[in-house]
């Protein structure tokens, strides 16, 4: 980009096709001219900016200037060039851009406004309802001493204030607070709010004031240890709930304890002993098959008799509610077993450990029982069936070992229609 000796812009105008802007893939800044630039980001998300380099008649010092236009989505090429000249008019008048746009403006949203706008925006997006709650979550709840500031106030101290409560104890936490906060300033900064540095930004910034998070706890859920997990289940079988049925088809599918206890009937083929858990559902976003073993069917048929059309497997007490993690948690903490000994997701751990020190089945097949993502392309390029055959063997190996000794205190299931406790 030109400027000239008043700070006006020199520069072909409306180099950008509108199949260019179609196709245009990133991270890449494209020109338009007159200062009007496509931001296409790494994930494909497109976003008009206007940039300016202004000169400070009074001292002689030249300031760059960013405005953020809208997203693609929402503002046409068209648009975008319209409002970039009336930039540049200002621009060439001597003016602040970015001024005139806050004039402009009746108010700065507060930070808690902002968040409540980008939520909104985004929930769409986003997998499930879960999500959208845990996002309101932490910027009500964690973020709350920046809610009722202006945005384009918030500074590095503001920031810092209220991620160091949670940095050191709740690393995790703290982890994604901050990340939260940087993509609503973000959102601000796009729409002409803020300008300038994100104070939340870790990158080049954060990291050389805060130390860093060595200790997260997510992927690392405390675990019992495989040879354990026998005696664990003659105890869990005494317990005759809906959640202790959760929890051991939990341990015997490897799953996680969200795909249990959101799963559906529908999801469940008896005859062909399936279980089909649509992408939506999975982490990963493909669909998983898990194949049941007779001790998975029997603890299906025990919970039949709660079975409404083809809804919940493992219904809570609210109607069309599933059971909650806290729900399952609870029944390890009713069997004296200490959080930081074991944890429900921890089982997957267990599974794991156990089919590495005990079996020879190849690290594959138990990825995939595990429903991990390939990091490999060419590898996930090249593996097209899910390996079903084999890992029935495998959990079926699994239900082998989990079964309580044949001299232990194990309670028959009974068969009658189970409790919600």
């Amino acid at each position: 980009m030109c400027v000239g000796p008043e700070g006006a812009l020199v520069q072909k105008l409306n180099r950008l096709s509108a199949r260019a802007v179609a196709t245009a893939i990133g991270p890449a800044l494209l020109a338009d001219g007159g200062g009007l630039y496509l931001r296409v980001g790494a994930t494909g998300a497109k976003s008009w900016v206007f940039i300016a380099n202004q000169k400070n008649r009074a001292t002689g010092k030249t300031k760059r200037t960013e405005i953020g236009l809208g997203s693609l989505t929402s503002v046409s090429l068209a648009e975008a060039r319209d409002t970039a000249a009336k930039a540049r008019a200002i621009v060439a008048a001597g003016r602040s851009p970015l001024a005139a746009r806050a004039k402009s403006q009746t108010s700065v949203p507060t930070f808690g406004e902002m968040a409540d706008r980008f939520i909104a925006a985004m929930a769409k997006s986003w997998k499930n309802e879960k999500h959208r709650a845990q996002w309101q979550m932490t910027l009500a709840e964690h973020a709350k001493p920046l809610r009722a500031l202006p945005v384009n106030e918030i500074t590095v101290e503001d920031v810092l204030a209220v991620l160091k409560q949670h940095w050191e104890q709740r690393p995790e936490t703290a982890a994604r607070l901050r990340g939260r906060i940087e993509r609503v300033l973000n959102a601000a900064k796009a729409q002409g709010y803020r300008d300038g540095e994100n104070p939340a930004a870790w990158r080049g910034h954060l990291e050389n004031l805060l130390p860093r998070c060595t200790k997260l706890s997510r992927g690392h859920h405390p675990a019992l240890p495989f040879s354990d997990v026998p005696e664990f289940m003659g105890a869990l079988r005494q317990r005759h709930g809906l959640a202790a049925l959760a929890v051991e088809f939990t341990v015997l599918t490897a799953g996680r304890s969200g795909e249990v206890r959101e799963s559906r009937w529908s999801e469940i083929d008896v005859a062909s002993k399936v279980w089909t858990i649509p992408a939506e559902r999975m982490k990963a976003e493909c669909e998983h098959r898990v194949p049941l073993t007779e001790r998975v069917l029997a603890i299906l048929a025990t919970v039949e008799p709660l079975r409404r059309d083809d809804r919940l497997v493992f219904p809570g007490t609210k109607r069309g509610a599933p059971l909650s993690d806290m729900t399952l948690s609870a029944v390890l903490r009713r069997m004296k077993i200490d959080r930081g000994r074991a944890s429900v997701h921890g089982f997957r751990s267990s599974f794991r450990d156990w089919a590495s020190a005990t079996t020879s089945f190849p690290s594959e097949v138990v990825e995939m029982a595990l429903a991990h993502t390939i990091k490999s392309k060419v590898e996930a390029a090249y593996r097209r069936g899910d390996l079903l055959e084999r890992r029935r063997e495998l959990m079926e190996a699994w239900a082998k070992f989990c079964e309580p000794s044949a001299t232990g205190n194990v309670v028959p299931m009974r068969r009658s229609k189970p409790s919600a406790g």
